[in-house]
């Protein structure tokens, strides 16, 4: 008798399954069977995959019957850029996100500063000038009105400027004679004093200057994050940058069973860490149940299109003296890569102007013609600005492009001008990266974007803010289709994480990583009020929502 999917069952199931899911819409992402009704679990295992009445000859006596009654069911979807352990920081510091102006932005400080002790730093993040009327960076003089003499320092909505007080510059000790550092900016007034806002490199001047967190605080805000995230939907995240103190703490979580969804961690690197990468082991996850494992290290190339620190190929339209800043010189980075790829580590590099892209592509063909044959899944994070003549290049070298969908949406009423009508023409390109043939996984990037995946999906199919505008779409030659954007967050997220074989696609033997929407899915404005039932990690429930 043959099993659904055409696997062999033979009596199996007599013992019965753990759970059955029937009834529903199920995108399997499985090309054999694109869609069925039903889905069947036992112990961390898809047994079943077909109509309800296949798979309910799996429910036994003590079987969970989950009826679904038309809802959507996915592969547990995939953030395959993101930062939890940001998030969790997030969580605990104050939020600038929205704030229209520096004016309010400095009220929101002050605020926070109320009840704080003596000498306690107020941290933060979110604020974007983008917002506000004159479009100008903060001033430390309009923070020190805010919080007085306190050390505050307020990191840029893409985390790649920072805001600081005076009391924080005079901590670091940051003056008119304090040089630029290599990759980083600190950004001046008219007299040459540090106006209050440092930019990529130059923010390690202050974080060397901000007290170490405890295992203890490390231990609470990933808790706090990963309960955020299960509560999105999410069965597994990439951890974008994290240093061993806080790796170990994930493992500890993990040691002692308490992590409640996947993270395939990432090290920060830097060419001086990546002369040591050689020596190190990379983690590996052989049957797709690990929890927690460290397998990459993430290598910055330049800085963020918002704060202009993006390196461009030509100057940026709306500032035609720069063209960005390069966080790591391409021959710098060149070498990192390599000691990456000779430890057996999965490279993945920050670019997002099309020179930091080139730089990166051009690195790793260097690697490839070193190492034809290795399988090596080599990542470019965010990739968002590609020159037509390198578009095509990420197929043909094998090279991901972890994309973050909502960077689009949130970026479109500006990103035209820091780029001009020619250039804008290969940025956020998803179709044609797609249509490439190159891998093209998705992920938020949160806590720069909010967490949930369905924002994600909305600007891909949409291309369109909250308030469906611009009518039609922003670029709308870009668009994915609803299965093409979903596809980005499960199975080449799993792509990208070496897990393939074992998650990403609904079908018998896969790991059961799944998620339960509140409605069929469909490409339109109602994903931005679909809602999550339930998410499943390796068969077990870690988030159901009490109301229906």
């Amino acid at each position: 008798m043959l099993g659904c999917g055409g696997a062999e069952r033979g009596g199996e199931e007599a013992a019965g399954a753990d759970m059955v899911l029937v009834g529903g819409h199920v995108l399997t992402m499985d090309k054999a069977r694109p869609q069925a009704t039903a889905v069947a679990i036992r112990g961390d295992r898809i047994v079943a995959v077909g109509s309800d009445h296949e798979v309910m000859t799996w429910a036994g006596a003590r079987t969970r019957v989950i009826r679904l009654e038309g809802r959507s069911v996915t592969p547990g979807l995939t953030d395959s850029h993101a930062h939890l352990y940001g998030l969790g920081i997030a969580l605990e510091s104050l939020s600038l996100r929205g704030a229209a102006s520096e004016e309010i932005a400095a009220e929101k400080a002050h605020a926070a500063s109320l009840g704080m002790a003596e000498g306690e730093w107020l941290l933060g993040r979110g604020w974007d000038q983008n917002l506000w009327p004159d479009k100008k960076f903060p001033t430390a003089a309009s923070l020190d009105k805010a919080v007085g003499d306190r050390p505050a320092a307020l990191r840029r909505i893409d985390g790649h400027a920072m805001w600081v007080s005076t009391a924080t510059l005079r901590l670091a000790g940051i003056d008119r004679s304090t040089p630029d550092p290599s990759g980083g900016r600190i950004v001046r007034d008219g007299a040459g004093d540090p106006s209050g806002v440092l930019v990529d490199n130059a923010m390690d001047l202050i974080e060397a200057k901000i007290p170490p967190e405890s295992d203890a605080t490390r231990q609470r805000r990933i808790l706090a994050a990963a309960g955020k995230a299960i509560e999105a939907g999410l069965t597994s995240v990439h951890e974008m940058g994290i240093d061993d103190a806080t790796a170990d703490v994930y493992r500890n979580l993990d040691d002692e069973r308490r992590l409640p969804l996947r993270v395939y961690a990432f090290l920060s690197g830097d060419p001086k860490m990546a002369e040591s990468l050689p020596r190190r082991v990379p983690e590996l996850d052989r049957d797709g149940s690990a929890r927690f494992i460290v397998r990459g290290v993430k290598f910055f190339a330049d800085g963020a299109l918002g704060s202009r620190g993006a390196v461009l190929l030509a100057p940026y339209a709306d500032d035609p003296k720069n063209t960005g800043l390069w966080v790591t010189q391409p021959g710098e980075l060149e070498r990192a890569i390599e000691a990456a790829v000779e430890g057996g580590w999965q490279p993945a590099v920050h670019a997002i102007g099309d020179a930091g892209v080139r730089a990166v592509l051009d690195a790793y063909q260097s690697v490839r013609a070193q190492k034809p044959k290795a399988d090596l899944r080599l990542r470019v994070e965010h990739a968002q600005v590609v020159a037509p003549e390198d578009m095509v290049r990420f197929a043909r070298l094998g090279v991901i492009a972890s994309m973050q969908p909502t960077h689009a949406t949130s970026d479109m009423p500006w990103a035209e001008a820091r780029l001009g009508p020619q250039r804008i023409r290969g940025a956020y390109a998803w179709r044609q990266l797609v249509d490439s043939g190159a891998h093209v996984a998705f992920g938020s990037d949160f806590p720069v974007e909010e967490v949930s995946p369905l924002l994600g999906l909305y600007a891909a199919v949409t291309r369109q803010d909250a308030s469906g505008q611009p009518a039609g779409g922003w670029r709308p030659e870009e668009k994915l289709s609803l299965e093409e954007a979903l596809r980005a967050f499960t199975s080449e997220g799993a792509y990208a994480s070496f897990s393939e074989q074992n998650r990403g696609t609904i079908k018998r033997g896969m790991v059961a990583d799944l998620t339960v929407y509140d409605r069929q899915l469909s490409a339109d404005a109602s994903l931005l009020k679909t809602r999550i039932d339930m998410t499943i990690v390796g068969g077990e429930p870690v988030y159901e929502r009490t109301t229906r």
